[in-house]
C-alpha cells in the first residue's frame, strides 16, 4: 500500500515558511532576493530532515531525489518566489506538497518504485524582470537568455548581475536541460487563484491545461510641451494614447472571451506641469485558444496604432514574453481526478487563466496539476486564503495522485 502525506505537517510547514519570509503586507519572496534566499534555507532544513540536500542547477532550480526502483522518475514541484506583497500559498503550496510526497516515501521503508525528483523552480512570477517560468522554461529548453541581457528591475538593476550574486551565470543558464533527461512525468499542486472551484464548493480538481499569453510593451512617443501654454489642439499626448489603449484592450478581451490587463505605465518625464514626451505601457493578453489569442494581440496592435496615429505620435513595440495555450497529459489528467474523487467524493476538471511552471514542461513530458479552491478567487495579494479543510483535501489528493503514477 502506498503511504499516505501528512497534509497536517504540509500545512505546518507552509505557515512556518510564512512566518519567516513574510509579514504584515503579505509573502515576501521576490525571486533572487534575501526573502527568496530565507526560504530556500528553510527549504533546505526540511530536506535534510529526510536525508535529502538540494542540488541547485544552473538556472538556480533546486532538486531533490529519492532514489526508487527504476527510473526516469517522477518529478513533483513548483516554485517558492512571489510576487511582492504576495499570498502564502501561490506556489508555496507546490512545493510543499512536493515535499510531502518525498517525506511520505522516505519514511514507508524501502524505495519507491521509481525514483522521485523534487524540483523548486526559480523565478515562476517573473515579477523583478518580466519574465514568467525562468527556471522551468531554461530546462525546457525554452528560454532565450538574450532576453534578460538588458533586463532591469524597478530599481534599475540588470539581471545578469542579479542572477550573478545567487551564483547564476545567465550564459549557462540552458545548461540545466539534461536534467529532464532523468523525468519520465511531471505533477504540480497549486491554488487555482480563481473563484471558480469555491463558487462549486468542489474541494479539488484536475487541471486540463494552462492558457496562452502574449506580453507585450508599447512606448508612445509624443512631444513634451507645458501644461498650462499648449492649447489641446496643438498636442502630441503620448498619454492620452495609453489611456484610450487601456480601454480598447478592455474591450478587446471581453469580446474575445480572454482576459486583458494594462500592468503598469511610465511617463517621461512624470510631472504635472509637462505634457508627457514617452509613455510606455504594458500589456498581457490571454486565452486559451490560441487563434483568439492572436486576433486579440493583432486588436490591440491596431488600437495603439489608430489612436498614435490619430495623436500624432510615434509607436514601437517590444515583445516581453509569449506562450502558446497548454493542454495537460489527457491519461495524467484522468488520474488527477481519479485522485481528486478517491479523497472527495468529486471528480471536477478546469482550466487554469494562470501560467505554472507546468505549462513548461507539458511539450516535453507527460503532465498533470490539481488545484485547490481560493477564497474569493483572491491570489497575488496577502489576502490570499484557502480554508484548512479544503487545503488539506488538495493535499491528499496530490499525495494519491503522486502515488497513482508511481504505482
Amino acid at each position: 500500500m502506498s503511504p499516505a502525506i501528512d497534509a497536517e505537517r504540509v500545512i505546518a510547514d507552509l505557515r512556518e515558511l510564512q512566518r519567516r519570509t513574510g509579514d504584515s503586507d503579505g509573502a515576501q519572496r521576490l525571486c533572487w532576493g534575501e526573502g527568496w534566499r530565507r526560504a530556500r534555507e528553510f527549504l533546505g532544513e526540511l530536506l535534510s530532515e529526510i536525508g535529502l540536500e538540494p542540488e541547485v542547477d544552473e538556472a538556480g532550480n533546486a532538486w531533490a531525489y529519492l532514489a526508487g526502483e527504476s527510473e526516469p522518475a517522477l518529478a513533483v514541484g513548483s516554485h517558492l518566489d512571489s510576487v511582492p506583497n504576495g499570498g502564502w500559498l501561490d506556489g508555496a503550496l507546490g512545493v510543499m506538497g512536493a515535499l510531502g510526497v518525498l517525506r511520505a516515501w522516505a519514511g514507508a521503508g524501502g524505495k519507491p518504485p521509481r525514483t522521485i525528483a523534487f524540483v523548486d523552480w526559480a523565478d515562476e512570477e517573473g515579477a523583478r524582470f518580466g519574465r514568467s517560468l525562468f527556471g522551468s522554461s531554461a530546462a525546457a529548453g525554452t528560454l532565450d537568455p538574450a532576453e534578460l541581457a538588458n533586463a532591469r528591475d524597478s530599481d534599475g538593476r540588470r539581471a545578469p548581475g542579479v542572477l550573478a550574486e545567487n551564483g547564476v551565470d545567465l550564459e549557462r543558464v540552458l545548461e540545466c536541460r539534461s536534467r529532464l533527461e532523468r523525468i519520465g512525468a511531471y505533477l504540480e499542486l497549486h491554488i487555482e487563484q480563481g473563484p471558480v472551484l469555491e463558487a462549486k464548493g468542489v474541494r479539488a480538481a484536475a487541471v486540463s491545461g494552462c492558457t496562452g499569453v502574449e506580453r507585450v510593451r508599447f512606448v508612445i512617443q509624443g512631444r513634451a510641451a507645458h501644461a498650462g501654454t499648449t492649447p489641446m489642439d496643438r498636442r502630441h499626448d503620448p498619454g492620452l494614447v495609453a489611456a484610450e489603449t487601456a480601454l480598447r484592450v478592455e474591450e478587446i478581451a471581453n469580446d474575445a472571451g480572454g482576459v486583458g490587463t494594462v500592468g503598469g505605465m511610465d511617463f517621461e518625464p512624470g510631472i504635472p506641469t509637462a505634457v508627457p514626451a514617452t509613455v510606455s505601457m504594458l500589456v498581457d493578453l490571454r486565452h486559451r485558444e490560441p487563434e483568439a489569442l492572436a486576433t486579440m494581440l493583432a486588436s490591440a496592435r491596431d488600437a495603439v496604432a489608430r489612436s498614435a496615429a490619430e495623436r500624432g505620435c510615434e509607436l514601437a513595440e517590444e515583445p516581453i514574453w509569449r506562450i502558446e495555450p497548454i493542454s495537460f497529459d489527457p491519461e495524467l489528467v484522468g488520474l488527477a481526478r481519479d485522485a481528486c474523487e478517491q479523497v472527495t467524493g468529486a471528480a471536477q476538471e478546469l482550466s487554469s487563466g494562470a501560467l505554472h511552471d507546468a505549462a513548461s514542461m507539458a511539450p516535453h513530458v507527460p503532465t498533470a496539476m490539481i488545484f485547490s479552491p481560493s477564497i474569493d478567487g483572491v491570489s497575488h495579494a496577502q489576502e490570499e486564503d484557502t480554508a484548512e479543510p479544503d487545503l488539506a483535501a488538495a493535499i491528499e489528493s496530490f499525495g494519491a495522485l503522486a502515488s497513482l503514477r508511481l504505482g
